[in-house]
């Protein structure tokens, strides 16, 4: 596993272990004690029936409406807003520790680096919102554009003038290398530096807490590229940000749905009308983490979208990725304008009142689904209709477990003629062919994951590092030849280094590792029960079908290896052993 790098992993342990996740959300969120555990209405999102439990004995918390989960330290990250370094030198300022730190950059020297990127882009937007001001031309394009003054100043909308180091010479002091590290400037094969940024209208990009982290850009004309965006940097990562997300949450007084449409000018068009709750991408598709970011804000998303082909095509790509975040308690739903319309031409055209009528009746998702579904396949043939099922298990499968995917069943079932129970049966064997463990009803958005013995076996032991005891030897496990087998190895062996770990130090262990974003997602697996006994059994049936699969593996590689290659002495007594073993049981 990976180093954290600067904080050493065996401090951030005994953190975990010295602090009470209780405290430390008590002292922030109202918590009533609810049995062995705490309960309140959760901070992430609106709800008014508490869903968000706190575990004094697995450090854990876990909202059961919009999936919010971790541990005292992935709080801290969520609730304050702070970096993982800053969280950790938070919890342990709460008990009174000092943070210690290795490598060769400390954590406090990389605190600073940031900051100074954080000051360094907010000096250049506070420049380029003077330019704009003595720049007629820009200033009469915006004018052009229909915007006022006020939302120009809102958006802290600027301008990058002609030149070719006008804000590297404007900003010299930061030096030409924190310049680079912004994206601000380009270095050519030369070694010269340059602004990345030159003639354009220029729109900072803020995180949730408001400092800028970025800029996109747009040229006056015709040139190209039209819209420029910086690049990734340490601060900067397309994938997560959404333009306008700060404006609006601090313009709508109780955000309860974010309108995603496709382009800075959107946004700002719409919020001058009234509209302040549209966020766009950042000229990238619509990614899950976009959608994970969204449905933890409100509880209903509408995509907007231009009725072309492209539009189309982004749209279903959208759906696609939004599937497997999907939960009763939410809604997402798709906008199609007019021909050759955006947002900005048409709420300028239709005005407010009627924009937001498209916007309340937009298609929903399991219309959009299957309207999508009708239009690929013939329905007046068997095949067609076979296809049309084929299709849409395939895609319903990436669904987490909730009754809108019941309903999308009941209508595929009469869609094609087919029997519920029919679909219900090819549904099931779509996503695993393993004995299921019944989890709780509210399932949230990472709970889409294909259920598998060895997935089911990583979530009952993150929850109950006890189990190890069960599950044999890190070696043992590694010999069973399936996906995932390496990751319950390694916390079996986490877990027999430190006996007494809890769920949230066992999650923070794997924090920052190629295990980080799966274990993430199976935490949200919980089965209903506590009873120690009935878990236990369910780890040990996870084990033995775990082997079982391993076994069956091994045996259709050789079977496979007798018909095309033969088999050597030891491998022809394998095959025996497997196939007694095997028809044994």
């Amino acid at each position: 596993m990976n180093n954290t790098g600067r904080i050493p992993r065996d401090f951030i342990d005994q953190l975990l272990a010295r602090a009470d996740i209780v405290d430390v959300i008590g002292s922030r969120v109202p918590l009533k004690k609810a049995g062995r555990e705490y309960m309140a209405c959760c901070p992430f999102h609106n709800e008014k029936t508490p869903s968000f439990t706190v575990s004094p004995v697995k450090q854990f918390y876990h909202c059961f409406g919009c999936g919010a989960h971790g541990s005292a330290i992935s709080f801290l990250m969520e609730y304050e807003h702070l970096e993982y370094p800053e969280a950790i030198e938070s919890l342990a300022r709460a008990i009174g520790v000092q943070v210690p730190h290795e490598g060769a950059e400390s954590a406090p020297k990389r605190k600073r680096k940031d900051k100074n990127l954080y000051a360094l882009l907010e000096d250049a937007a506070v420049w380029f919102q003077s330019q704009l001001k003595q720049n007629p031309e820009a200033s009469k394009y915006l004018q052009q554009r229909g915007l006022t003054a006020e939302v120009i100043a809102g958006f802290g909308l600027g301008y990058a003038p002609v030149g070719w180091d006008a804000l590297g010479n404007q900003l010299s002091s930061y030096g030409s290398e924190k310049l680079l590290a912004s994206g601000m400037s380009i270095r050519n094969d030369a070694g010269k530096f340059y602004d990345r940024f030159r003639e354009r209208i220029m729109f900072p990009i803020r995180d949730r807490r408001g400092r800028v982290i970025g800029f996109g850009g747009r040229v006056l004309g015709d040139g190209t590229p039209k819209y420029l965006n910086s690049p990734e940097t340490d601060i900067f990562h397309k994938g997560s940000e959404l333009y306008g997300l700060f404006e609006a949450r601090q313009n709508t007084r109780k955000l309860e749905r974010l309108l995603v449409v496709e382009g800075y000018m959107d946004v700002i068009a719409l919020a001058q009308f009234g509209v302040t709750y549209a966020v766009a991408t950042l000229g990238t598709a619509t990614t899950p983490e976009h959608i994970r970011q969204l449905l933890r804000l409100v509880p209903e998303v509408v995509f907007c979208f231009d009725g072309d082909r492209a539009g189309r095509d982004a749209a279903w790509r959208a759906l696609e990725n939004a599937l497997p975040e999907l939960r009763d308690d939410k809604e997402i739903r798709f906008l199609f304008l007019p021909q050759g319309e955006d947002p900005d031409t048409q709420v300028r055209k239709a005005g407010r009142d009627a924009f937001e009528v498209a916007v309340v009746s937009a298609l929903t998702l399991s219309d959009y689904l299957l309207a999508g579904l009708k239009e690929r396949f013939n329905l007046s043939t068997r095949e067609g209709k076979s296809r049309l099922l084929n299709d849409s298990l395939k895609l319903l499968a990436n669904m987490p477990t909730i009754l809108l995917r019941e309903q999308i069943f009941q209508e595929l079932s009469t869609l094609t003629d087919t029997p519920l129970e029919v679909v219900r049966r090819y549904a099931k064997g779509n996503t695993s062919g393993a004995a299921e463990l019944t989890y709780n009803v509210a399932r949230p958005a990472d709970q889409d994951m294909r259920r598998t013995p060895v997935r089911h076996a990583i979530a009952l032991l993150l929850h109950n590092p006890a189990l190890a005891e069960l599950a044999g030897s890190p070696e043992q496990i590694l010999s069973y030849d399936l996906p995932g087998m390496g990751l319950l190895a390694a916390m079996i062996e986490n877990i027999e280094e430190h006996p007494h770990i809890h769920t949230a130090g066992l999650l923070e262990r794997f924090r920052q590792t190629e295990h980080e974003n799966a274990l993430r997602r199976l935490s949200n697996w919980q089965a209903d029960t506590s009873d120690e006994s009935v878990i236990r059994r369910e780890f040990s049936d996870c084990l033995q079908q775990i082997r079982r699969q391993s076994r069956h593996k091994q045996l259709e590689q050789l079977l496979h290896r007798e018909r095309t290659e033969g088999l050597s002495a030891q491998e022809q007594h394998d095959l025996v052993c497997l196939l007694s073993e095997l028809h044994s049981r």
